[in-house]
């Protein structure tokens, strides 16, 4: 996706090809030398280079040339389908992973068997060579391009440090396999470091399949919002007839025709008919909004039960809808890329690890005596061996997946290792009200009568059945095991209510407005309660006969049980608490009252809060946006850590990097203490990992035969790795019980 001005492009591309963070700094990297470039980032977290760049210098073609040369590439695709090749690519990546990793497990198991009990049976280390070859040179090969480009690049990443303990391993393996006199004409035992070769191959990619599982697919979200426009429209032509056309054809000014349960195609301006329009996806309110001559209608919200014609003031790009796709994009787009701790770790530590390795080979041949150079080779492979990253490359998945699972069992659904290793730090968090903190739907608080009897009662379900009025349906739903009558007439009456006739009376239903108009008598009673109810910010419904008020109904979205409790516990736990919202002042500040919220904003639209996440973030704050709908989708990924509740939009659960199953609010704190618990149990799992290189490599490298004569053989080298792997493992699991 590129935008032109002038002679400059502002350019957005997938890059296929990177395996870890380190990878996406190289790409950076090359394209920031290229000619005719003026700024370039590439997030491995979305995958995407964001690049702008003179198009009388460079171009696309050429950039994407670039990274071919340094073992990359870039998607240069139609928009169009641009998201479903990401999404295929992506599932054909992780299937082939999921092979490897299968027949990785698979052939190391033999290896490992008989490396640790039946070493002594005919044929072993043959036996082991066929096992583990096609791990090393197959299953593994990635690791040794990986290796091979980063070196290419002068840098090193995860890819270097499984490359070189697994690649010489193998070899010295091979070697004391075919050529097992030479050791023994010296004195020494020619032991193979198969089992390490294939095990270490296996635990990394398991790593990755867990790394790439988590990571989840960011373009579904974008595919689902894109989804909500319709592919062709009912264009109405000069000679009045209507035809179904492609969307790409509607231009600005053309009339088309929106029937009952139709989606609306562009922005527009209505110009005959009426009906109700919910805008639920852009407002987040559940209520549909009524339509007439003049109101504007927006791309992706969903006609009702009328239908109606409308001009085009906006297409294409320019809808409201487009917007709200851009936005989220960009929200993406602008984190920062994920610098993995274990990537960050492994570009010092590489470096430092062949350093070691070759000084004492050079130290061993100079000081060694009698078998220096047979000695030097071991040691030197003995400090490469220990220093396998397995405990590195396990200790943040398997604690990952421990909290995941965890979550998932408490419903908490996480995405990302990111989300849940930040979650910890929130420290202001942000509500919308409509599905989050209230239901979500408008039902009937209370009915209150004037003189109540069954016929009347009747009367009222018959007429609320019939009418298009979207607040019937809940009043439908409270009077479910009412009879119905057959009325003589009935009348919407379009943004009043509706009348019907019944045995010779004739009925309403509606606002007081309505009521007022045909100079209806209102009891004092009903008035006194319809005036308490407006005061808490319900909507009120009159029932009458042509002479008096028979019935007033309160209606209004009901906050959910648990939601002030959640509340109280998340301002316990030193978090600040903003309710964001869509409706009316006054009803925010009935439920931000009744909820024990401190700080709220009323008529809010979508960009406005994605806005205040951006303000609270830029005085230091990490936020937590929670919300169901689409109109929340932007802030939800603009925000630090992003919670959907489970009963909400498609579109806000693939945004966000959580999503609540229950939409139960007690689960956000809830979220947070596994968040601690989480990476506290990672940074003891990095802490022994260390630890053992700190402690390994050097009695590896033979610092204690000085001291006590001890050398550490290979083998025990071998099964220290193992034992680092084990403990780490261990640890994670260890999270499942914690409380």
């Amino acid at each position: 996706m590129a935008k032109q001005g002038k002679d400059i492009i502002k350019g957005t591309y997938p890059v296929l090809g990177m395996s870890c963070a380190a990878c996406a700094g190289s790409a950076e990297n090359i394209i920031k030398q290229q000619e005719g470039v003026l700024n370039a980032s590439v997030n491995f977290a979305t995958g995407n280079l964001s690049v702008d760049y003179r198009s009388n210098i460079t171009s696309s073609e050429k950039l994407q040339q670039a990274l071919q040369s340094g073992g990359f590439d870039l998607l240069l695709e139609d928009e169009s389908t641009l998201q479903d090749t990401l999404e295929a690519l992506h599932t054909a990546k992780f299937q082939q992973l999921k092979t490897k990793t299968f027949w990785a497990i698979t052939l190391s198991i033999p290896v490992v068997i008989i490396g640790m009990f039946f070493m002594d049976i005919p044929y072993a280390n043959e036996i082991m060579f066929v096992f583990t070859t096609p791990v090393v040179v197959w299953l593994g090969r990635d690791f040794f391009v990986g290796a091979w480009r980063q070196a290419k690049h002068r840098t090193t990443n995860m890819d270097t440090l499984v490359a070189l303990s697994t690649g010489i391993a193998y070899l010295f393996s091979v070697f004391n396999m075919l050529f097992m006199d030479f050791w023994i004409q010296r004195g020494l035992h020619a032991h193979v470091y198969f089992e390490a070769a294939a095990v270490i191959i296996a635990f990394i990619l398991l790593g990755k399949l867990l790394e790439e599982k988590a990571k989840g697919n960011t373009s579904t979200a974008i595919k689902k919002l894109m989804g909500l426009q319709p592919k062709t429209v009912n264009l109405i032509m000069e000679n009045g007839e209507v035809e179904t056309r492609p969307i790409d054809q509607v231009q600005i000014g053309d009339r088309m025709l929106v029937k009952p349960g139709e989606r609306i195609a562009v922005d527009g301006l209505v110009l005959v008919g009426n009906s109700y329009v919910d805008e639920s996806m852009l407002s987040g309110e559940p209520v549909p909004v009524s339509k007439s001559n003049g109101d504007k209608v927006f791309a992706g919200t969903i006609n009702q039960k009328g239908s109606f014609q409308f001009e085009a003031k906006k297409v294409g790009k320019e809808t409201l809808l487009a917007q709200i796709i851009k936005m989220v994009q960009d929200a993406q787009g602008s984190k920062a890329p994920v610098q993995k701790l274990v990537d960050k770790i492994a570009s010092v530590f590489v470096p430092i690890v062949i350093a070691i390795a070759i000084l004492t080979f050079v130290l061993w041949t100079v000081f060694g005596g009698q078998h220096a150079m047979v000695q030097a080779m071991l040691a030197a492979v003995t400090v490469l061996v220990i220093a396998c990253p397995c405990a590195l490359g396990l200790a943040t998945p398997t604690a990952i997946m421990v909290g995941v699972g965890k979550g998932a069992e408490q419903g908490i659904l996480i995405k990302d290792a990111e989300s849940l290793e930040l979650a910890k730090k929130i420290d202001a968090i942000i509500l919308d009200k409509t599905g989050t903190i209230t239901q979500g739907r408008p039902e009937v608080d209370e009915v209150v009568w004037s003189n109540f009897n069954k016929t009347d009662e009747a009367i009222l379900y018959s007429i609320e059945k019939q009418s298009e009025h979207p607040l019937a349906d809940a009043v439908v739903k409270y009077l479910d095991n009412v009879s119905i009558v057959e009325l003589n007439t009935f009348e919407s009456l379009t943004g009043r209510g509706a009348k019907a006739k019944y045995s010779g009376l004739t009925y309403f239903v509606g606002n007081k407005k309505l009521l007022t108009e045909q100079a209806i008598f209102l009891p004092s009673n009903l008035e006194t309660k319809a005036n308490s109810w407006l005061s808490e910010s319900k909507t009120v419904i009159w029932f009458a006969n042509e002479n008096e008020a028979l019935a007033v109904l309160a209606i209004s979205d009901q906050i959910k049980p648990t939601s002030a409790h959640a509340i109280q516990e998340l301002q316990s736990m030193g978090i600040d608490v903003y309710m964001l919202t869509g409706d009316n002042e006054a009803t925010a500040r009935a439920v931000a009252k009744q909820t024990g919220i401190k700080n709220y904003r009323a008529e809010v639209l979508p960009q406005d809060k994605a806005a205040f996440v951006r303000e609270l973030q830029k005085q230091g704050n990490i936020v937590a946006m929670v919300g169901d709908g689409i109109n929340d989708s932007t802030a939800l990924a603009t925000a630090n850590v992003s919670i959907a509740m489970g009963k909400g939009s498609d579109i806000a659960m693939d945004v966000a990097k959580m999503t609540i199953i229950s939409s139960d609010l007690t689960k956000i704190p809830q979220a947070i203490r596994l968040s601690k618990q989480t990476v506290a149990t990672i940074k003891q799992n990095l802490f022994w990992a260390f630890i053992y290189n700190v402690i390994g490599i050097p009695i590896a490298a033979g610092i204690l035969y000085p001291i006590n004569g001890f050398l550490l053989n290979p083998m025990l080298a071998g099964a220290a790795m193992a034992l680092s792997s084990v403990s780490v493992v261990s640890n994670s699991l260890l999270l499942k019980w914690k409380n």
